[in-house]
């Protein structure tokens, strides 16, 4: 009797250490390897074009001219990583850096491309991140591998633009995130201050809001082990993808922003970001907006606010 106990508790745990390890395998998957639009560049261009009728006629103009060029390198770990980048159109060290978001691709930050090199007469530089556009990667790293490779571009930026630049770093989304994860590092002083645009406070407080949002499903214990298995596969977990943790050690400037209608990556999150955050520091909830939709809304008042901050950084 005991015998046939003890067998029916272990096939009961086997049975749900497996569900366990399936599930986690699968959130994985599901999480960083999803359908990727970020890998479609005639969709993302043509959709660039309808959803932002005004940035046409400078995306033909640098397009046709040829100002807007293909650059290449290669990441510590061998992966090949592509960018856009073009000149302004007088030399200048004024240069702005441009990350996506999550599933996205350097063209779907062309709007922000507008804004820097049309409207501010910036050089930009707008990198695919790993697993999208024409960069290389088997998954996508939510922003902590990914900062290694901005921090790589960033190095980068003066072979494209000359010495003595003086840059900002702009991310939207996932791109916000790896903005502020790059800003916790030990950056050129050339980088003088930072814009996020709706990102999030970690890895794990995104999962975590997701797994419950879609699957109604606590942390634990899924999450955790999901975690594990990221560290064994991608050689980060969830836990120490922190934004929160890294622009604690940012003194540079940054700009907030986020949308008070945002449930996807939920407003709350900008406030401990801020408060996390060291002096010098702004902050703009946009009234309406919600997901990554601030400039789309008010593309006049989300140019003067940018302008207005990274004005006293870059003069």
């Amino acid at each position: 009797m005991r015998k046939k106990i003890l067998l029916t508790i272990l096939t009961v745990v086997f049975l749900l250490a497996g569900i366990l390890v399936g599930g986690s395998l699968y959130m994985i998957d599901y999480s960083l390897k999803p359908v990727n639009r970020g890998k479609d560049m005639q969709g993302s261009l043509e959709f660039m074009k309808g959803r932002y009728p005004h940035i046409n006629t400078w995306l033909d103009s640098i397009q046709q001219c040829g100002a807007l060029r293909d650059t290449f390198i290669v990441a510590s770990d061998g992966i090949k990583l592509h960018a856009f980048y073009a000149k302004a159109s007088h030399p200048t060290s004024r240069t702005a850096i441009i990350v996506h978001g999550y599933t996205d691709n350097a063209i779907r930050m062309f709007h922000i491309g507008y804004l820097y090199n049309q409207t501010m007469d910036y050089n930009i530089l707008l990198p695919d991140l790993r697993y999208t556009g024409l960069s290389e990667g088997d998954a996508i790293q939510m922003g902590w591998l990914d900062r290694k490779d901005v921090m790589q571009w960033i190095d980068t930026a003066p072979t494209l633009f000359g010495d003595s630049l003086k840059a900002v770093v702009h991310g939207i989304s996932m791109g916000a995130a790896t903005t502020m994860m790059t800003s916790g590092e030990d950056l050129p002083h050339f980088i003088r201050c930072f814009v996020e645009d709706c990102g999030y406070t970690s890895v794990w407080d995104q999962f975590e809001k997701e797994l419950k949002a879609q699957f109604g499903l606590p942390s634990f214990p899924l999450l955790y082990t999901a975690s594990w298995f990221c560290k064994l596969k991608n050689g980060w977990s969830f836990q120490e993808a922190s934004a929160l943790k890294q622009i604690a050690q940012c003194a540079k400037p940054m700009l907030f922003i986020h949308g008070d209608k945002d449930d996807y990556v939920p407003t709350w999150m900008i406030y401990k970001l801020y408060e996390a955050k060291p002096e010098p520091k702004e902050m703009w909830i946009v009234p309406g907006a919600d997901h990554a939709t601030s400039y789309l809304l008010y593309p006049e008042k989300y140019t003067e606010k940018v302008k207005i901050f990274v004005d006293k950084y870059i003069p």
